[in-house]
This record gives C-alpha cells, sequence and structure tokens, in this order.
C-alpha cells in the first residue's frame, strides 16, 4: 500500500475520530429522551438503511457466502450487539466525560488481543503503553477517592462495550481479505439491530412507547448519530482495518476522549476533574506506546535518515 494511500486513510479517520467523540455526547442525550436499548435498536437499524443506500450507490451491495454470513453473525453479536448495548446501558449510568475517557481504551485492548490472537511481537515499548493505559482508567474510575465503591456500574458497561467490539475489530481483519469491510459493516448492522430490539422488548417493555417522546432536535440528533457516526463512520474505519490493520487504526480512537470532552464541556455544562485529564494523559501515552504508533515513527525517521545519508 503506497505512503499516499494510507496518508489519505489516516486524514480520513481524523475525522472519524471527530465526529465519533461527539456522537458520545449524542448518545448521552438520546439515551437520556429514549429508552437506551429501544432507541439503540431504531438507531442502529436506521444507521444499516444508509449503509446499504451507500454500497448500492457504489455497486459493492452483494449477498455474502455462507461462510462469510458466519463471520458476519459472530462480529455482529460483539461489534453491534454486545457493544452498542453496554454502551447506551452504561452512558445512562456514568458521566459523558467518564464515557468518553473509558473509550479511549480500545487501542489498547485492541494490541492486547491482537498479541493473543494475531501473534503480534510484544514490545518493551508496547507494554509500557498497555500499563500506561490501566493506569489512565486507574485515574478515572477511582477519581473520587473512594476505593473501589468509587466504581460506577456505568464505568464497568462502558468498559466491556470497548472490550467487545476490540475483539470484533480482530475478527474483521481476519475476514477482511475475503470480505469487503463495507459491505460487512451493513450486513452488521442489520442483524444487530435486529438482535438488540428482540432484546429491548424484553428488558424494555415500554420501549416502544418512550420513542413517541423527544424534540425535533433530539430526532435530528438521532439521525446525525444514524447516519454520520454509525453509518458513513463504521464504514470508514472497518475499511481502515482492513488496509492498514487494527492496530494503526486504533491509534486514532485516542483522539475520542479529546473530543469527548470538549464535547462534554461545552454541550452538557460537564466539569473536567484533575483525575480525568491525568487519566486522559495516560491514556494518550498509552495509545501511542501500546499500539505501536510511536514505533512506527521511529521506524520511518530511521528510514527516511538513511534515505537522505
Amino acid at each position: 500500500m503506497s505512503r499516499n494511500s494510507k496518508l489519505q486513510i489516516y486524514i480520513t479517520l481524523f475525522f472519524v475520530m471527530i465526529i465519533w467523540g461527539l456522537n458520545v455526547i449524542a448518545t448521552k442525550l438520546l439515551v437520556t429522551s429514549f429508552m437506551p436499548v429501544t432507541m439503540t435498536a431504531f438507531r442502529i437499524f436506521t444507521a444499516a438503511v444508509g449503509v446499504f443506500f451507500i454500497l448500492f450507490y457504489l455497486g459493492l451491495l452483494k449477498k455474502p457466502t455462507k461462510n462469510q454470513f458466519y463471520y458476519i453473525i459472530l462480529c455482529s453479536l460483539f461489534n453491534v450487539v454486545g457493544h452498542h448495548y453496554f454502551l447506551s446501558v452504561g452512558l445512562k449510568e456514568t458521566s459523558a466525560s467518564n464515557g468518553g475517557l473509558i473509550l479511549g481504551m480500545g487501542p489498547i485492548l485492541t494490541t492486547i488481543l491482537a498479541i493473543f490472537l494475531l501473534k503480534y511481537k510484544v514490545t518493551v515499548l508496547r507494554f509500557a503503553g498497555i500499563l500506561f493505559g490501566f493506569i489512565g482508567i486507574f485515574f478515572i474510575i477511582f477519581q473520587s477517592g473512594k476505593g473501589l465503591q468509587a466504581i460506577s456500574l456505568g464505568d464497568f458497561h462502558v468498559f466491556l462495550s470497548i472490550f467487545l467490539q476490540a475483539i470484533s475489530f480482530i475478527m474483521i481483519k481476519k475476514i477482511s481479505g475475503t470480505l469487503d469491510p463495507r459491505l460487512m459493516t451493513g450486513y452488521m448492522l442489520l442483524f444487530g439491530s435486529v438482535i438488540l430490539f428482540a432484546i429491548s422488548l424484553i428488558v424494555e417493555p415500554n420501549g416502544l412507547q418512550s420513542m413517541r417522546n423527544g424534540s425535533i432536535s433530539i430526532w435530528l440528533l438521532f439521525f446525525a448519530s444514524a447516519f454520520l457516526a454509525t453509518s458513513v463512520g463504521h464504514m470508514i474505519y472497518n475499511y481502515a482495518i482492513g488496509k492498514v490493520g487494527p492496530s494503526e487504526s486504533a491509534i486514532f480512537i485516542n483522539l475520542n476522549p479529546f473530543f469527548a470532552l470538549v464535547g462534554a464541556t461545552l454541550f452538557l455544562g460537564e466539569v473536567i476533574s484533575l483525575p480525568q485529564v491525568l487519566g486522559f494523559i495516560f491514556i494518550i501515552f498509552g495509545v501511542v506506546l501500546g499500539s505501536g504508533g510511536f514505533e512506527e515513527l521511529l521506524r520511518y525517521r530511521k528510514g527516511k535518515q538513511k534515505y537522505v545519508a
């Protein structure tokens, strides 16, 4: 893959991270206006419709094979059902700033799984990055100084959501050689939304009734979240995983906490505490080191100096 092609993907991922960071704020507002699981099922289904329209326009719409369907359903359970279920429930129980910071652990969790499942090499810098990342999470969830009692159930649910998504990133990388990740995204969202809706009927009997509420601004936010963050965002991100790999793509997720913090301050009026700032700094260092970004920069600079010499 050429350096220019990589650069284009990296620039695109940067803008996706802005959308995803602000989508944490949007999701926080949506789960306080509607019942979270029911709303999420409808939002994901709306996103699936958007993806299929884009796939049709690009001429990529086709029926996967039976083996590909197996991976689609498996990834859907982790990436859509598990991730979005626990994210929606978690953001109902914790602050948007905390949620955004914990989501920033995605790259480190992806790297850990890649080490075990894809046999990625463990270096001293990557190990240090993983350690820094977990120190950052420690600052965030124990910010009140009350020890284990300070751990919010919402914080745990958000952490579980990003862990399940990290597992799905490894699966997407494995199947990306035979199935276009953009096509996979559409089917994943479709199947996932159906399963989420079935779950909502059990855990939220009055969920459909709650969807009758909401102002025009909330519904505009709903469609923006569905189409921009989920349809377009996931298509681009899953495509990037197939092209540059899960670890390199995951490096950009470290931008999510920053944009989530900015959004929480500007739109929700949340006050950012010193432990949250410290946690953010540790997570940034953890992501850059743990996902291999710093090592990639060193290799690039070394190669450039050798070329000049």
